[in-house]
């Protein structure tokens, strides 16, 4: 149970707690007080229902941090703030870093007397959930005396965010129990749900509650085209798209989503050729040009993402980039990295793998090391590091793989996990140095850096290189201890006793694998040919 900590605030003066207000403003982004201040000016002279009404649309705008300036000036001007007032405040704080703000904000709600109502506590339920609390949300939610189906419909949200999907399906059934009108946002929360069940039965009978209510059909559409997509039954799919107003481009949208995520590339293609382009569809086309290294339609939608002035939008340009990476255009893609003005961090990270993947491991590796001398604020994450070990392996830079942990490190404080160690051993092992990747080993179980299958792979593939049997058999009965039914972990194992000539052993471990039932996944390529 989460301690509850807003109530200590709440002994608290007002005064106390609006000094704490202010000290954490600094963290909200300095540019929104170049367009707040002049509303600023006004507030003490407008109503309260007025300057409630500009607080919540700073919010809608997504001005995060523009409402909360705008909040802090409310409370330093007025006495006489409502509900209506902390609702749109408290939506800022879970848009904003650092959860004291919420928890500050809920208690001067409690000081001043406004926490009690539903529309309030509906707020403060949303809040927690964001903060990772969601103890403190289901405390709130049970402290209400009016439940409307908002608050329930903010209950499901909280336990779905926290991947709870059997909670929000049992507060499903107390919704209908209760007799609480079942709202369009509940049958998505309940489509979701299921989703992540793969309770495909329930889905459907979700799928008979769209069609008796009969409201909002696009809304509803969308979801059970995002379910049936999900669930892999893209022909069901495509039965809701095909019965519907197909104008939307959020239903046209989701349908193309769901086409790639089912390999239906053809029926992708075919969807967005009728419909006026837009960067949802064209990065989802873009997704199925790139896991099908099809250059030659992936250049046709840049082309028409140039046309409609959609290179602006970082997302499209990462997928875009992707696709000619693994089409083997670094090129191209290095012209389209240099030319995003917001590069993410997926931009880096998506570029540095371009590189990898592609046998320019150096390029990957100073790329890296120019990401931290910009000041883009672009800080690379685990993915960002993986990436770079990946292409320092392929391209045998060991040395420079373990830079890039050292700087990951010492200059981020970013520590590697499991997956990056067992990556940089495994280059080691290709490297001839397999006492440097066990002592890269100790050095990650003296970290407290529990070792997982991944771990125990590379290293049996380095004994097996390196011919180091003693070791390689530990790491062989690691390896089945851990994952002892995936079939391709005993194909490793097989094969390190077949290299040092142990064919009773193979055969051994060969059998276990049928009596298991287990087969291994029939390895695939492809060639795309030029277009005519």
């Amino acid at each position: 149970m989460f301690p509850c900590i807003s109530r200590p605030l709440a002994r608290l003066p007002a005064k106390t707690i609006l000094r704490i207000l202010k000290a954490s403003s600094f963290r909200a982004i300095p540019t929104c007080k170049l367009h707040t201040h002049h509303s600023f000016d006004e507030i003490p002279h407008r109503d309260l229902r007025s300057v409630n009404s500009l607080l919540a649309s700073r919010v809608r705008c997504g001005d995060a941090a523009g409402a909360w300036d705008l909040f802090l000036c409310l409370h330093r001007s007025r006495t006489d703030l409502d509900a209506y007032t902390f609702t749109p405040a408290l939506s800022a704080c879970s848009a904003l870093p650092h959860p004291q703000r919420g928890r500050l904000v809920h208690g001067l709600m409690i000081k001043m007397g406004v926490d009690s109502g539903t529309i309030s506590r509906t707020a403060l339920m949303d809040v927690y959930s964001k903060y990772g609390r969601l103890n403190e949300s289901v405390k709130v939610f049970g402290e209400m005396e009016f439940k409307d189906v908002v608050s329930w419909n903010a209950l499901l949200s909280s336990f779905l965010r926290h991947g709870l999907a059997n909670c929000a399906l049992d507060v499903f059934e107390d919704m209908r129990k209760e007799n609480v009108e079942i709202s369009e946002f509940t049958l998505c929360s309940m489509l979701k749900a299921c989703a992540l069940l793969e309770a495909c039965s329930q889905g459907k009978q979700v799928h008979g509650m769209v069609v008796v209510i009969g409201r909002d059909l696009v809304v509803l559409s969308t979801a059970l085209i995002d379910f049936y997509s999900s669930m892999g039954h893209i022909e069901e799919a495509l039965k809701v798209y095909n019965c519907v107003d197909r104008s939307e481009n959020v239903m046209r949208n989701a349908m193309i989503s769901g086409c790639v995520r089912n390999l239906k590339y053809k029926e992708a293609f075919s969807i967005m050729s009728s419909m006026k382009p837009n960067v949802i569809a064209l990065t989802s086309a873009l997704a199925a040009c790139s896991e099908n290294s099809d250059l030659w339609i992936g250049k046709q939608i840049h082309c028409v993402a140039i046309r409609f002035g959609f290179t602006s939008d970082t997302q499209l340009c990462n997928v875009l980039l992707d696709t000619y990476a693994k089409c083997g255009k670094v090129g191209h893609a290095k012209t389209l990295f240099d030319s995003i003005l917001g590069k993410d961090v997926v931009s880096w990270t998506t570029m540095i793998d371009a590189h990898g993947i592609n046998g320019n491991g150096l390029e990957a590796f100073m790329l890296f090391n120019k990401m931290g001398e910009l000041r883009s604020e672009v800080t690379p994450n685990h993915v960002t590091l993986l990436a770079v070990l990946s292409a320092c392996g392929h391209s045998g830079l060991v040395d420079q793989g373990r830079a890039s942990i050292n700087l990951a490190r010492d200059k981020y404080g970013l520590n590697a996990g499991p997956e990056h160690y067992a990556c940089f051993m495994d280059s080691l092992g290709r490297a001839g140095r397999i006492e440097d990747a066990w002592c890269v080993f100790h050095e990650m179980v003296e970290g407290k850096c529990r070792p997982n299958t991944a771990v125990w792979a590379a290293l049996l593939n380095a004994c097996s290189l390196n011919r180091d049997f003693s070791r390689g058999e530990r790491a062989a009965k690691q390896l089945l201890e851990l994952e002892p039914d995936k079939a391709g972990n005993y194909v490793l194992v097989s094969n390190f006793y077949a290299a040092f000539g142990m064919w009773d052993s193979l055969v051994a471990v060969r059998n276990e694998m049928k009596k298991k039932g287990l087969v291994k996944e029939s390895g695939s390529s492809w060639v795309t040919a030029n277009p005519p």
